[in-house]
């Protein structure tokens, strides 16, 4: 007794076969343009650069107060905080 086979599928949910296996397998042996490949996904940038992150320790009763700010103002704490240091620090 044989075990059955699994059906591959891709994202889009269209079954995955042989001949669609070899032809990407040549296309990746031929090689990518670069340039012309579309980025997908990640991170939105954060102003000029990508964002960087910064580990912080917070007090209790200090991370209690952020959360309920972020709940207020219907955002996340990591928009709080930015918002706050540009205040502070009087950056646009």
């Amino acid at each position: 007794m044989t075990p059955e086979k699994e059906e591959r599928r891709t994202t889009r949910g269209v079954p995955v076969t042989t001949e669609m296996i070899d032809e990407l397998a040549g296309e990746a042996e031929t090689g990518y343009d670069v340039a012309a490949l579309r980025r997908r996904g990640g991170r939105r940038p954060l102003g000029s650069a990508p964002g960087e992150v910064v580990p912080v320790r917070l007090e209790p009763e200090l991370r209690e107060a952020l959360t309920a700010r972020a709940r207020a103002d219907h955002t996340n704490a990591s928009d709080v905080i930015r918002q706050a240091l540009r205040a502070w620090l009087d950056v646009a």
